[in-house]
């Protein structure tokens, strides 16, 4: 089954609001074996939305409009949809009787608001139409069918329209559709792109079900495995071997294969699991290592010192880094990382330091050390691994991939240390 999403507002296309409805909507659809090839935004205005909503309709077997249900003038996604599909306006008593009790309850707390006469307007549903209560407002939502297509329209409140399609417009769907598609994520680090792609290009070309697709994030490549079966236990049984090859091409390099686990949380599990703790030494990257660190839930147990060590003095009141190695071999260079490394852990008496210094640019950059340039370095224990890295791209860019970077040798270092817990 075809559907297609069309998201109502014009604070969307002012870019006033972002529009998480549609990334949610289409999660949700394919989760349900739903293709969805079309997703549209149209502002308040009623021609616009009858092309939009009709020309949807000509071309999927669903669609799913959000927003455009309240009470005001610039409300028309119910009326202009009722026109596209030929169906009159009723009131539906139902409904009319919700919106009382809730603007009742509401008066209570608020005993200087009164309902006013637009609100009854949210009480009108096209004839024949499968009314959605909606718990969490007034707006009650609509599934209309007519010539063998559907229109479900839902509030554009995310507190409203999540737990009405979880809630109604999910089970309804589910009985429509025979198959549904389920996806694992396989999360990769220390593999550019690329190289990522040279070595899956085999399951590529001759992909079918399950297929897979990879996308690129900063410092990582995720790779989706996608199957398409009658239940969720089929299309497991179908991810199973594809999940079973790519950690055999990526080993380590492959960090989860929960989609909702970051690369900070599998290492601050990691660290967790090996009894470890943990000190950041950080130039370049002014704390944001630690910062990405901290937003694990439970990252106190691991990570023990934080340091921003921007200038020389403090590299070396802080990490005991020599006035010599600065002096001769500069704050960006390998020996300086090597050292911060060293001496956050002996200062500290952590088991494991990770440092990084290097050149954020714009400014600062020479012919020897250019912009880009990026030192990081691990110690464990007293056993040190670095890299020298050259980086492209903005100040940002430079320290986001720093600390990308930086959190995937740390991973490295301690994984070459791994101990099996008997």
């Amino acid at each position: 089954m075809i559907v297609e999403l069309v998201s109502v507002g014009t604070e969307i296309l002012l870019g006033n609001i972002v529009n998480t409805n549609a990334a949610y909507l289409s999660e949700q659809c394919a989760k349900l074996g739903l293709s969805c090839f079309y997703q549209d935004v149209v502002g308040d205005n009623p021609d616009r939305m009858k092309d939009v909503i009709a020309t949807a309709l000509s071309r999927s077997d669903m669609v799913i409009l959000s927003g455009g249900l309240g009470p005001t003038q610039d409300d028309m996604t119910k009326e202009i949809t009722a026109e596209v599909m030929g169906k009159e306006l009723v009131e539906d008593t139902h409904s009319k009787e919700r919106i009382q009790a809730f603007m009742d309850d509401y008066i209570k707390t608020n005993p200087t608001m009164k309902i006013t006469k637009n609100n009854w307007k949210q009480a009108m549903v096209p004839k024949d139409a499968l009314v959605l209560d909606n718990a969490n407002g007034t707006a009650p939502g609509l599934i209309i069918e007519e010539n063998g297509k559907i229109a479900i329209l839902l509030p554009g409140p995310p507190n409203e329209m999540i737990p009405m399609f979880e809630n109604q417009v999910y089970p309804f769907l589910q009985k429509r559709q025979p198959e549904i598609i389920y996806s694992q994520m396989v999360k990769i680090c220390g593999v550019g792109e690329s190289m990522a792609e040279t070595a899956i290009l085999d399951l590529i070309d001759k992909q079918d079900n399950p297929t897979i697709a990879t996308y690129a994030k900063t410092g990582e490549v995720h790779m989706r495995i996608t199957a398409k079966a009658k239940d969720e236990a089929a299309a497991k049984k179908l991810i199973k071997p594809m999940v079973r090859e790519l950690k055999v091409r990526f080993g380590k390099n492959i960090y989860t294969t929960d989609e909702n686990k970051s690369l900070e949380e599998a290492t601050i599990e990691l660290l967790h699991d090996q009894g470890l703790s943990l000190c950041t030494a950080e130039s370049c990257t002014g704390g944001m290592l630690s910062a990405r660190l901290v937003n694990v839930p439970g990252a106190s147990e691991v990570l023990k010192v934080g340091l921003v060590t921007y200038s020389n003095r403090a590299k070396r009141k802080f990490l005991m880094v020599k006035k010599s190695t600065l002096k001769t071999c500069g704050a960006v260079s390998e020996k300086t990382a090597k050292e911060m490394a060293k001496g956050g852990n002996f200062v500290n008496g952590t088991d494991v330091c990770v440092s990084i210094t290097g050149v954020a640019g714009p400014d600062g950059g020479t012919k020897e050390k250019p912009v880009g340039l990026v030192y990081i370095a691990c110690c464990y224990k007293n056993e040190i691994m670095v890299q020298e890295l050259h980086l492209n791209g903005n100040r940002a860019k430079i320290r986001e991939q720093a600390t990308v970077k930086a959190l995937t040798l740390l991973r490295e270092c301690v994984l070459e240390h791994y101990k099996t817990k008997k």
